[in-house]
């Protein structure tokens, strides 16, 4: 059975996102990118434009879950608070679309994908291109670790039988 699963780094200003399909314990990199907004709009309109652009990737690859990760402490408090509001946005698209929604946190994602919870992030980003056998490091650094949170979603979703056969 394949599926095709959708991870997102979530952010204000940048949203890294990424598809892997997966037949059994074989994962296919799909398509990976990165959605900006406006730093000049208001929130509201920077959020809608993060939705908007999200829902048409949705639309496009009709991925049927999604792999995100969590919030994690920020010292910046409106920093929190605006990744906050865009992981909202994304939950929301995923949502519309009825896709199955793993979350997790950075320390899991690592532990996933790298083996480690104390994992550097080039050493998860490397994993990344093993894993998907890409020629290269995904970019941007969002778009790579948005695929590392599909690879997650898929060693922890159910969509293979056991994390191992998919390594």
């Amino acid at each position: 059975m394949n599926s095709r699963v959708l991870g997102v780094d979530p952010g204000f200003t940048h949203i890294g996102w990424g598809v892997v399909d997966t037949t059994g314990a074989r994962h296919r990199h799909v398509e990976h990118g990165s959605i900006s907004s406006d730093r000049a709009d208001l929130p509201a309109r920077r959020l809608l434009a993060l939705y908007n652009e999200l829902d048409a990737i949705i639309d496009r690859l009709r991925p049927i879950a999604l792999g995100i990760e969590t919030l994690y402490f920020l010292k910046n408090v409106s920093s929190a608070m605006a990744v906050a509001q865009a992981r909202g946005v994304v939950l929301l698209a995923a949502a519309r679309w009825g896709m199955t929604i793993g979350e997790y946190s950075p320390l899991v994602i690592k532990q996933s994908v790298v083996g480690s919870g104390r994992a550097q992030k080039v050493q998860v980003q490397k994993m990344v291109k093993i894993l998907l056998g890409l020629p290269q490091i995904p970019k941007p650094d969002h778009a790579a670790d948005a695929l590392a949170a599909a690879i997650t979603f898929i060693h922890h979703g159910g969509l293979c039988s056991t994390a191992s056969e998919a390594h």
